[in-house]
């Protein structure tokens, strides 16, 4: 999708420090970090959403939480918070499917 800021990012047009990267997904740091630990990732394919995952790309969110398994794993991250916010009423602002990996910080519950 030509106006996503995540295309672009996947794409190479717009600069990110990337933390991961295969066939299927792309992973970088969050440029507003919400914790000492934060990166997110997301597929390469453009998925708006949780809510637009179908039997098709489930396959792609499947890989995408073994990739978060595995860069927790390497950074040594025991604990750890996995976000993906649906909507803009909570809080979705780019509408490219993403999960916020966070770390370093007690996780408050509920959250915000």
């Amino acid at each position: 999708m030509s106006d996503c800021l995540f295309c672009k990012i996947i794409a190479g047009e717009i600069p990110s420090s990337k933390v991961y990267e295969d066939d299927l997904c792309y992973a970088f740091n969050d440029i507003d970090p919400q914790a000492p630990t934060h990166f997110l990732v997301v597929p390469k394919a453009h998925i708006p959403s949780v809510s637009a995952v179908t039997e098709e790309n489930a396959p792609i969110v499947g890989h995408i939480f073994a990739v978060i398994a595995k860069l927790t794993g390497e950074l040594g991250l025991e604990s750890y918070r996995v976000v993906s916010n649906i909507g803009a009423q909570a809080g979705q602002s780019v509408f490219h499917l993403h999960f916020h990996v966070l770390s370093g910080r007690d996780m408050t519950w509920p959250p915000g």
